[in-house]
């Protein structure tokens, strides 16, 4: 069984460097206690920084990408501080709002798109510049179509022609807001980073997307729901419409949701090794992508219970190969993919393809790795193909990303040999990834 850290571990507490993935010799069985939502904590950080008055937020995630969220908003001003809370992996976090965002600063986003997309609009209210810039394996992430947007809405940005990071915005204390159209077809958080902002603007927002297709759409919804939460309605006149009107935003307590996505890996442990995993804390609605696998697991053969508020994943006697549309919950393909690797037929995932601009072009990275263990995998346009057969020992690149680490272990669970080359990047979003996938498996 296992249990959070008696302590949350930090980036630097995370082993770098090779990693030899462990495979069990017996079914696991075990409850595993994942810590709070990216999605979510960065979220409410951002609404707690523009709100009328304090926020406390509980359960928030402790990472890199939650770490360089805290960082930019303290540096446009934003009080964040550290308050004893019930959460075994770090403290709950107070935010005060400041009477006005200042400039004359750098923020650097790391490897994390939602710091880049979302607070570029906040940089936007500040008064003075504010420099933008990202990790170099991170300056390649779509951000194109949200300088235009921002532009469009009033912002100063100098960009160098470069229509990517870094970039300077020249805060002058407002955007002006009004009507927007963004292709958001790269990356749903074009549409949540203006949305979180939009009641700050001048006039509001009426933000329309023109693009063949909107990826990850519950990740809209949660942005829609944060914003409900905190006085701010959204309409929703049409599929590619929101309008926000200007005003307060509220200042509140907020629970933060376990992550869902972060929790795949390990209901994945259940279905490869004939057992059962457990996740407490699971809510009974969520807008997470996450909470997809409740319905796509059992399509894939294993059985799902929930009781007293925790899921339960155990696996049937068999993994089934499927054809399966991901457009929604992208970011559980890394996962997925490695279950399908041992399906008793072909899968196919599709809907999938913004995902080669994420921290690594996963589509890719995942058929490669695949392949040097001795698998077979093609790429798609929009997604990947994967036809299961005997796979050896060998190394498998994280190539700076979390989920393709993770991956790594879940794959590792049924071949002996597999050895993940830096497991440190799950400190993205999940530091203890280590020790509770070790406890998982004591």
């Amino acid at each position: 069984m296992s249990d959070a850290p008696s302590s949350p571990a930090t980036a630097d507490e995370i082993p770098g460097g090779s990693w030899p993935a462990p495979t069990p010799g017996e079914p696991v069985h075990a409850h595993v206690t994942v810590p709070g939502s990216k999605s979510l904590t960065n979220r409410e950080l951002v609404l707690s920084a523009i709100a009328d008055g304090p926020s406390l937020l509980t359960g928030a995630l402790h990472s890199d990408d939650s770490a360089r969220m805290i960082d930019a908003l303290r540096r446009l001003g934003v009080r964040i501080e550290p308050v004893a809370g019930d959460s075994p992996f770090g403290p709950d976090l107070e935010v005060t709002p400041p009477s006005r965002f200042t400039g004359g600063t750098t923020i650097d986003c790391g490897q994390a798109g939602t710091v880049m997309r979302f607070v570029s609009p906040i940089a936007g209210l500040a008064v003075g510049d504010v420099h933008v810039t990202a990790h170099p394996t991170a300056l390649h992430r779509p951000m194109g179509a949200m300088i235009h947007a921002l532009r469009d809405i009033g912002a100063d940005i100098d960009d160098a022609g470069s229509w990517s990071l870094p970039f300077d915005v020249r805060g002058h204390g407002h955007l002006r807001g009004g009507e927007v159209t963004i292709d958001a077809s790269q990356s749903s958080q074009f549409v949540s980073g203006l949305l979180l902002a939009a009641a700050r603007f001048d006039v509001g927002l009426r933000l329309i997307h023109d693009g063949e297709r909107l990826p990850s759409l519950p990740h809209i919804e949660m942005t829609v729901e944060a914003l409900a939460r905190r006085g701010v309605h959204v309409e929703h006149p049409t599929p590619n419409e929101w309008l926000v009107p200007a005003g307060p935003v509220r200042g509140k307590e907020i629970a933060i949701e376990p992550d869902l996505s972060n929790a795949a890996p390990f209901l994945a442990a259940a279905v490869l090794t004939g057992g059962s995993v457990t996740v407490p804390g699971w809510p009974a609605h969520s807008t997470q992508p996450g909470a997809l696998l409740a319905d796509i697991l059992p399509v894939m053969g294993a059985h799902v219970s929930r009781r007293a508020g925790a899921l339960t994943v155990t696996a049937g006697d068999r993994i089934a190969g499927l054809d399966l549309d991901l457009s929604a919950a992208s970011e559980l393909t890394p996962t997925l993919f490695a279950l399908a690797a041992f399906a008793d037929a072909p899968t196919t995932f599709h809907g999938i393809g913004h995902i080669r601009g994420h921290e690594t072009d996963r589509i890719a990275a995942l058929v490669e790795n695949l392949r040097a263990l001795g698998g077979e995998a093609e790429e798609r346009k929009d997604g990947i193909h994967i036809v299961p057969r005997p796979l050896h020992g060998g190394g498998w690149r994280a190539h700076h990303d979390h989920r393709m680490a993770t991956a790594g272990a879940v794959i590792g669970l049924r071949v002996p040999g597999v050895v993940v080359d830096d497991i440190g990047t799950t400190a993205k979003t999940m530091p203890e990834f280590p020790q509770l996938w070790a406890g998982m498996l004591a």
